[in-house]
């Protein structure tokens, strides 16, 4: 499963708005919540649920190291 990056909050806007999260990942399949700048949890419609071969933790560690390291100036300038 691919992941688009407007899809990515942190987790305090998840506990703030949880029905915003809902809706990503309504639209996208799937919504990935960052704790401490790092993924941690993903939100998942349950149609994609059951359908979808999950990845290895490893997998979604590597993926998610990469998706902040290509956005690194964008999460630093949120940051602020």
């Amino acid at each position: 499963m691919t992941f688009n990056s407007n899809s990515i909050v942190s987790i305090s806007e998840a506990n703030q708005n949880f029905s915003k999260v809902a809706r990503l990942a309504s639209e996208n399949g799937a919504a990935i919540i960052l704790k401490n700048n790092a993924p941690r949890y993903v939100l998942l419609e349950y149609s994609c649920f059951q359908d979808e071969t999950f990845a290895d933790n490893a997998n979604v560690l590597m993926i998610g190291k990469q998706i902040l390291e290509k956005h690194k100036r964008a999460f630093k300038e949120l940051a602020k």
